[in-house]
């Protein structure tokens, strides 16, 4: 089975428009988002729609439950306080419903999703070390576990040494940011995983930022938010 894993579209309609081209061309057989759909950027009704209509499931991420459910907003930067509040009035009842009953796990095609964490996904704990990383294998048991949240792509497996995805290990994948990447490339990140053959590819996809940067004006957005996408950071 051929999957396509998006996380951290933060918002970013014309991010998630160029991600989900790429994800049409390569003929896959379900699209699975690990949260953050909204938060940061400009455009959030349009892509909770698109998610709603593309994807065969989405977990939760910490932004969508600070815009649905206005919990731990406290949490987040300032900024981001902002642009949750300024989401939180786009959307329609419905809309954020839908964000409100996500879950925060899920298991599926021998995959275990979230947005943070396995373990303690209410936490949003931030998988920063390589022993915090090592600590989630004990909370999931599938073979494979993708994440986002950093939104900065890395694979860690339960053996040192072993620098790829292959068949006998166990991984924590993270897919890095469609919406808003901060790994020093401001191109959309992504993952596509094919279950049968046991193989992971990180893609970057192309898109107008510049674009997006104007919306955020348009949208009185803190002009910082739209800066950052420039840089990837």
């Amino acid at each position: 089975m051929k999957l396509a894993i998006i996380s951290d579209i933060h918002a970013n309609l014309q991010a998630l428009t160029a991600a989900l081209k790429v994800i049409e061309d390569r003929k896959v057989d379900a699209i699975y988002c690990l949260g953050d759909i909204v938060g940061y950027g400009p455009d959030p009704a349009a892509c909770v729609d698109l998610v709603r209509k593309e994807c065969t499931l989405s977990v939760r991420g910490n932004h969508d439950e600070a815009v649905a459910l206005e919990r731990h907003l406290s949490w987040l930067p300032k900024d981001a306080q902002k642009a949750a509040a300024h989401n939180r009035q786009k959307l329609s009842d419905d809309q954020l419903e839908y964000l409100a009953g996500l879950p925060l796990v899920v298991e599926q095609n021998g995959c275990c999703f979230a947005h943070a964490s396995p373990g303690h996904p209410e936490r949003w704990l931030r998988l920063d070390t390589l022993a915090e990383a090592l600590d989630q294998f004990s909370a999931f048991s599938s073979d494979v576990c993708f994440i986002g949240h950093t939104h900065i792509p890395a694979i860690v497996s339960d053996r040192l040494g072993v620098l790829r995805i292959r068949p006998g290990h166990r991984y924590l994948v993270n897919v890095g940011s469609v919406g808003q990447p901060r790994d020093g490339d401001a191109r959309a990140c992504l993952g596509f995983f094919d279950t049968t053959e046991f193989d992971f590819e990180l893609v970057r996809v192309s898109y107008d930022v510049e674009s997006t940067r104007q919306r955020i004006k348009e949208e009185r957005l803190p002009r910082r938010l739209g800066k950052r996408l420039l840089v990837g950071h």
